[in-house]
């Protein structure tokens, strides 16, 4: 349900070709860069990289990266990294920048599996030569970076789901949502952190049959703060993560009079995985295509690059 698919009749060379001449000539030809980086899926793209390490003896990253400025050159250079390697960059930033950047810790620790969460924290490593968990531990504090470690750990349970303990899990969250101390949201968070998806469906809707409450309104009414945030997303991501993130790109694109990082992290991340799916969610949920949101907010180069990775319908222009 990607917006990116393989190219057919893929020629890395001829794209390195492209893509070389684009960047050496007199001024920058950023239509051809979009043309090709954008109509290429992951794996193509790391094998155009290749094909110009063999042709110039030179790095494709560092070339974008020289010849380019802005959220324009965030989205070219995003659109090179692998997706762990990705989800590890932004991670790094987020952690390390001048500010925290919490949202783009939830949105990427909420909503990546088992697996996706292993191979982030070894690019991280390789990356940064410093271990993922030990500057989550470092950088944030309280129950939100108790919950944070508790994901990075990447151990949720798989396919399990007991109906006898959905119940028994139900009633434990609705008294840490009555009690709040802090034994109460570890509770909480180990619940939400560990148990399977499948499982989590059940615990809801007992929550739901015991409270007569949905676990989102009673989370969002009982903590506040960006541990409340983190263990909405989480609730969010279960159910419906094409809804989460379109929902985390209507916030970005008019909360905050259009977030560019968190627009272009989500775009670039789901694109090959369900960004289909959350363009349908925006469009449903919020009257206007994602697209025709994106063209209204964004210009010149870095609107097109945008858009041609989030592709339209012709009733969205």
């Amino acid at each position: 349900q990607g917006t990116i698919l393989p190219a057919p009749n893929f020629n890395p060379i001829m794209d390195a070709q492209l893509l070389g001449g684009a960047l050496q000539g007199i001024s920058c030809e950023k239509d051809v860069l979009i043309d090709i980086l954008t109509q290429r899926c992951n794996s193509q793209r790391l094998m155009i990289a290749e094909a110009y390490r063999d042709m110039y003896s030179r790095d494709l990253i560092t070339d974008l990266k020289e010849n380019l400025s802005h959220h324009f050159k965030e989205v070219m250079v995003g659109l090179m990294y692998p997706p762990a390697s990705y989800d590890a960059h932004e991670l790094w930033h987020a952690l390390k920048g001048v500010d925290i950047e919490e949202k783009c810790l939830i949105d990427i620790l909420a909503s990546r599996s088992n697996m996706e969460i292993f191979q982030m924290k070894e690019a991280y490593l390789m990356q940064y030569n410093t271990d993922l968990q030990q500057d989550i531990d470092s950088e944030t504090s309280g129950h939100f970076r108790d919950t944070l470690m508790n994901l990075a750990q990447g151990t949720r349970m798989e396919g399990y789901a007991d109906p006898s303990t959905a119940a028994q899990d139900a009633m434990i969250l609705w008294e840490a949502c009555q009690q709040k101390t802090g034994e109460h949201k570890n509770m909480l968070q180990m619940i939400l952190c560990n148990r399977s998806h499948q499982q989590l469906w059940m615990v809801f809707q007992e929550f739901q049959n015991i409270s007569r409450q949905d676990i989102v309104d009673a989370i969002n009414e009982c903590y506040d703060g960006y541990f409340q945030e983190l263990l909405v997303a989480i609730v969010l991501c279960i159910r419906d993560k094409p809804s989460y993130f379109a929902y985390r790109l209507y916030n970005a694109i008019h909360d905050f009079g259009f977030h560019n990082k968190t627009v272009i992290r989500i775009l670039i991340a789901r694109s090959e995985i369900d960004l289909m799916n959350i363009r349908q969610r925006y469009k449903e949920r919020y009257g206007k295509s994602l697209f025709h949101d994106i063209k209204h907010f964004a210009s010149g180069h870095y609107e097109s690059a945008l858009l041609a990775i989030c592709a339209g319908d012709t009733e969205d222009y």
